[in-house]
């Protein structure tokens, strides 16, 4: 990838050459650029350096879902935009879902546009995050998502739920204790997490049975995200918890 856009925001690889910004600026119909700085921490996350404008906030369209978001403060992954879709056509009319790891609801608001849900319960602990979740639900015009800013961990156990998304990766299994003690029976589990490739369809599964507490676990579906780092996968697994 030289570029991708996100908005009316181009951002560039690092190794990009091009220094002739005006340019990219009219040519890709953009009012910012910016480049990746440097990747920081474990979840390998990119640090941006603006290198032509100045807004930073923006509105992006994605499955006829609108986000905004101003990139200095929160993430977003073009990768993972067919999974966003993807667990928002599985979700049945009534159900209630509880988004563990909303961010700037990157799975709530699909779902809320495109399914027909109850409620979904929305919990976000980063205030930034939280801020453009609750800007993204006036965005949109829904009136079934509840945000909470919080720790899921705290917030999470006062719900019950028939779906739990678990869209976080870097130590998602330390809380599937957590959601499955909110799943009502026969309720649906997206846990999500970055696995090398030989333990792929062991260790996840195995890791949401010895949380559940004897409960019945049916694996319904291992769904490859995209590749993380070498050898290494980001997968969401879906299970059924009787």
């Amino acid at each position: 990838m030289k570029y991708k856009k996100i908005g009316d925001i181009l951002i560039l690889d690092s190794n990009y050459q091009n220094d002739d910004f005006l340019e990219l600026s009219r040519k890709h119909k953009v009012k910012t650029i910016m480049k990746i700085d440097h990747i920081q921490g474990t979840k390998r996350e990119p640090v941006y350096k603006v290198i032509y404008g100045s807004d930073t906030e923006t509105i992006n369209k994605e499955n006829g879902c609108l986000f905004k978001l101003d990139l200095t403060k929160v993430m977003w992954s073009k990768g993972n935009n067919n999974e966003r879709l993807r667990i928002a056509k599985l979700v049945d009319d009534g159900e209630t879902v509880i988004d563990m790891f909303a961010g700037i609801g990157y799975f709530s608001i699909p779902i809320g546009v495109h399914a027909n849900a109850r409620e979904v319960i929305a919990i976000e602990i980063n205030p930034n995050s939280y801020h453009f979740l609750c800007e993204n639900v006036k965005l949109n015009r829904l009136d079934n998502i509840t945000p909470i800013l919080g720790d899921c961990k705290d917030v999470t156990p006062n719900f019950k739920a028939d779906r739990i998304i678990m869209g976080y990766v870097k130590t998602t299994h330390h809380y599937l204790k957590v959601a499955i003690d909110s799943l009502n029976e026969g309720g649906i589990l997206h846990y999500h997490e970055t696995v090398p490739e030989k333990l792929m369809t062991s260790r996840p599964i195995e890791r949401i049975i010895s949380e559940a507490g004897g409960r019945d676990v049916e694996l319904l579906k291992i769904n490859k995200v995209k590749k993380y780092s070498p050898g290494v996968w980001h997968v969401v697994i879906d299970a059924r918890i009787d």
